[in-house]
């Protein structure tokens, strides 16, 4: 018999939300999904109740998470939900998308007497299936309390900001950071192959020094493999660096940055994972 009162709602099922929410449905909430295609929701037949539509997900559910790719799909979801009666009802957005669009959803919502939180994560695939986001999260305080135990099951810790628009305000900042960090460290193995480094021992140099990091050792194998399954896709990416900017991070790296991965998806690398940018990188040095 599960200790949760609520009954939850989960919409977007990709490579982020269908972990999450698997794990929702692991600590024996009571748990609603839908995803667009239909296939993705296949794995939850069992354990949850899969919804027809997002009219009848959030009919039947208090608190509703959302997991979406960008500022279009998320309006194109909460258009929708907003024809129907959101009285009384928790929305938690944890998709990256705009500040004002976010901060737009909780003003409509809130007119209609439902209540809004954004809550984007920092972490990728691997964090999203063992638990372990860091969630930031915008919201009142109220509001927060009565999200809590459902993100504690999803994420390792919960950064409390302030009202709505600073959780997203923050994920853009850590994502810029990321960006930045992601072409220094394809540069430097491609510097390093230059010298007669290779990448194995450049990057142990990397993991096993000051420079190390999770973010860092995550992507390893992918750099020392030259495969680039998507974890987080390079077209995530510009489109975070994008939004980063259009909020003002008017940088000495952000036009690099800008225009390094742009120059990448143009190239056909946007589905590959972001640290593709390396071999982007590899391919544009060799064409000069």
């Amino acid at each position: 018999m599960s200790d949760f009162k609520d009954k939850i709602g989960f919409i977007g099922l990709g490579n982020m939300g269908s972990p999450m929410a698997k794990n929702l449905e692991k600590a024996g909430v009571d748990l609603f999904v839908f995803n667009r295609s239909i296939e993705k929701t296949i794995g939850f037949n069992e354990g949850s109740t899969v919804c027809s539509s997002i009219a009848d997900l959030v009919e039947q559910t208090d608190i509703i998470f959302t997991m979406l790719t960008n500022d279009d799909a998320v309006h194109a979801v909460y258009e929708t939900i907003l024809t129907g009666n959101v009285k009384g009802k928790l929305f938690v957005d944890m998709s990256t998308i705009s500040e004002q669009a976010s901060k737009a959803i909780a003003e409509t919502l809130k007119s209609k007497g439902g209540t809004f939180i954004d809550a984007p994560v920092a972490g990728s695939t691997q964090p999203a299936k063992d638990g372990t986001l860091i969630f930031m999260v915008g919201s009142s305080n109220q509001d927060k309390e009565r999200v809590m135990p459902y993100l504690s099951l999803m994420g390792k810790e919960i950064k409390y900001l302030g009202d709505n628009g600073a959780g997203i305000a923050a994920k853009l900042c850590i994502n810029y950071y990321l960006s930045i960090l992601y072409q220094g460290m394809a540069e430097t193995v491609l510097f390093a192959e230059k010298l007669g480094i290779s990448r194995e021992n450049m990057m142990a140099i990397i993991n096993e020094s000051a420079s190390g990091s999770g973010a860092t050792k995550v992507k390893t194998k992918a750099i020392i493999e030259n495969n680039f399954p998507p974890a987080f896709a390079l077209d995530l990416m510009l489109k975070d660096v994008n939004l980063a900017i259009a909020a003002g991070a008017d940088m000495p790296m952000s036009k690099v940055l800008e225009k390094t991965y742009q120059e990448a998806h143009d190239a056909g690398y946007g589905e590959k994972d972001v640290i593709g940018v390396l071999d982007y990188l590899k391919t544009r040095s060799m064409n000069k």
